[in-house]
């Protein structure tokens, strides 16, 4: 087990005859001794040639990364004590299961009886013993990706990289072997670096997340302070499906009340909502400008009995998926999603009254897109 830390890492490529182009900038975080760590982000953020670093596969061009409390930079792969779990699984298609995974063991003169005892007990605690004589072309995508991570078993090394490891095999093996490498890191109790651009991945295997965009780190924290408290817009509609509701709303001030009116003609709002308390004091600094409202589709409700509702809206789409249905709405000219419990009886076209949970909105700055209420954490700690 190792724990591994990022200080300040950036990286630039260079193409023929191009502009230096940055991939990563100023990159820092720690993966404690232990933990599973995933890096989540869309493509082109950085997240893989990250990983690559962490590695030794890629150069670094500024910063320093510690592994075990030794910088390692310079350092070749082989004399990092680091196994990594490739996207394409990476197997030889001449050798054997048992022979892919035995490999590395090979390369360090490891004993027959030694690299069988690990080759056997690798597979078993991923349920691949019956395969170990067939060849990789035999097998499934779910299968293969368990030998991938056999083979990174049978090392012990102080650090686990996953790169993308399930994007290539059917979403419900994937479910499965998200489960597994969970049970995986409880049983090895090893440091686990898991790069996905997959947020429902990150969030189900993470204890921490690292949300990364454009090679930059836009917040680290636990899966559910990340969903509930995101740093920025950016991280509200990547984390969460559906994704947050955006409304771009002016703050007006009526009397001793603040409150938000959204919609191109601020005599005909598309809707009003108010503020109080503690959402009151942070949007004084706003008042007569524009902000950002954020709301989760659990928060905007449908309640045809309810007493007071902030505005009508018309149902545009209507997504049943089992337990809960996700309803689109067009709300004026604003268009938003709503998830709701169970299979309401809905038409297209059909109004239905709208509530927003004002307790549970988020507002960010239209400009920059950082949160400014509540207000921000540390949104790289």
């Amino acid at each position: 087990m190792a724990e591994v830390v990022l200080d300040n890492v950036s990286k630039e490529f260079r193409p023929r005859r191009g502009q230096f182009i940055p991939a990563l900038k100023n990159v820092s975080f720690r993966a404690e001794d232990g933990e599973l760590l995933v890096i989540v982000g869309p493509s082109a953020s950085g997240k893989t040639t990250l990983l690559r670093m962490i590695a030794g596969l890629e150069e670094i061009d500024r910063g320093a990364i510690s592994i075990g409390g030794k910088v390692v930079n310079g350092i070749d792969p082989k004399d990092r004590d680091v196994a990594m779990v490739f996207q394409n699984y990476a197997l030889y298609p001449h050798m054997t299961v048992y022979h892919n995974i035995a490999f590395p063991l090979k390369l360090r003169r490891c004993s027959k009886e030694e690299m069988s005892r690990a080759v056997n007990e690798a597979a078993e605690m991923l349920g691949v013993s019956d395969l170990l004589q067939r060849k990789p072309e035999t097998l499934s995508g779910g299968q293969r990706q368990r030998i991938a991570v056999a083979r990174a078993i049978v090392r012990k090394p102080a650090l686990f990289l996953f790169d993308e490891p399930l994007s290539q095999i059917d979403p419900p093996m994937r479910a499965q072997m998200r489960a597994e490498i969970s049970k995986l890191h409880v049983r090895l109790g090893a440091t686990m670096i898991y790069v996905t651009h997959d947020q429902a991945e990150a969030m189900t295997l993470g204890e921490r997340i690292v949300v990364m965009n454009r090679g930059e780190v836009q917040q680290i924290g636990a899966p559910i302070e990340i969903y509930n408290q995101p740093a920025s817009m950016f991280v509200a509609g990547f984390i969460g499906s559906p994704p947050m509701n955006f409304f771009h709303v002016s703050v007006v001030e009526q009397a001793a009340d603040i409150i938000f009116c959204s919609g191109r003609d601020p005599n005909q709002p598309d809707f009003e909502a108010r503020v109080s308390g503690a959402q009151l004091k942070s949007m004084q600094a706003y008042r007569n400008s524009s902000v950002v409202l954020g709301l989760r589709p659990e928060h905007i409700r449908i309640d045809p009995t309810a007493s007071s509702v902030n505005s009508p809206g018309t149902v545009q789409l209507v997504e049943p998926m089992g337990a809960e249905t996700f309803i689109h709405l067009q709300v004026g000219t604003s268009g938003c999603v709503a998830r709701v419990s169970g299979i309401p009886q809905l038409r297209i076209g059909e109004q239905v009254p709208v509530q927003w949970a004002m307790a549970n909105a988020l507002f960010f700055d239209p400009t920059s897109g950082q949160r400014i209420y509540p207000f921000p954490l540390n949104s790289a700690s």
